[in-house]
């Protein structure tokens, strides 16, 4: 079997093996598989091994594990003095898991910015997404202005010391970064040592994001994951985060 084979997945063998990463194709970059669906027993094995579904509608689903893989160490994220400033003196709330469909929403609504009328997050998608977050494994952070609307967050699966996050949004300058920063913070706390951020980008460069060998992240990925369907993470996500005292947060190495 060489690069040049993609392997198409049964759509209704849940529980079929993903083929090696090391199989993905160069270009484009990670492109491993196709077809398949998106249960939630299929998108565990996926993260589980690195594997993430990306896909646009009218698209067949494909599977990519990306090399070199973005991701954050929670230590390294930088935010600057006028981030912290916002977060500090204009009453923004942060949370978690309390909105968690919402969020999914707003990530896949068109923004005017972006120049583009579709979404990656399909509808398919959406539904996938629920059903993890029904099982414990997906979560979300939310920003809240002082008026109570909900004004930036993000999403992401949680594969025990690695998070992979999927997509973010912001309607108010940098709410999107304040969640990153939150998340960051949390994920500290508790240990983990990676947001797997999958594909690399400006925005999240900017934040501390780095690249690393696919390998590599596999390593940290299989040694640490937790992930089960039958047995989700225990960890308790449904909380709240104070923005004033994040703001003067300056993570180290633990």
């Amino acid at each position: 079997m060489s690069k040049n084979f993609l392997t198409f997945l049964d759509p209704y063998a849940s529980d079929e093996p993903f083929p090696p990463v090391e199989l993905a194709w160069d270009e484009p970059n990670g492109l491993l598989a196709m077809g398949g669906d998106l249960s939630s027993t299929r998108l565990i094995n996926a993260y589980k091994s690195g594997i993430f579904p990306w896909f646009s509608e009218e698209e067949p689903i494909y599977w990519w594990s990306p090399n070199p893989r973005a991701v954050l160490y929670p230590h390294k994220i930088n935010f600057r003095r006028s981030l912290r400033k916002n977060m500090r003196n204009k009453g923004y709330r942060i949370t978690i898991d309390h909105c968690f469909k919402e969020v999914v929403y707003a990530c896949a609504a068109p923004r005017a910015r972006d120049h583009a009328s579709g979404t990656w997050i399909t509808e398919e998608m959406f539904k996938a997404y629920v059903e993890l977050h029904k099982l414990n494994i997906a979560h979300s952070i939310e920003v809240w202005n002082a008026d109570g609307k909900l004004v930036g967050g993000l999403y992401g699966v949680d594969t025990g010391k690695v998070f992979s996050g999927e997509s973010m949004f912001s309607i108010e300058r940098d709410t999107s970064k304040m969640a990153f920063i939150a998340l960051a913070k949390t994920l500290q706390q508790w240990d983990y040592l990676l947001i797997d951020c999958q594909i690399e980008n400006p925005h999240l460069f900017s934040m501390g994001v780095e690249n690393i060998p696919r390998q590599q992240y596999l390593k940290i990925l299989q040694s640490n994951t937790l992930l089960s369907e039958s047995s989700s993470p225990l960890r308790q996500w449904k909380i709240e985060i104070d923005s004033a005292e994040l703001s003067h947060w300056k993570p180290k190495v633990k």
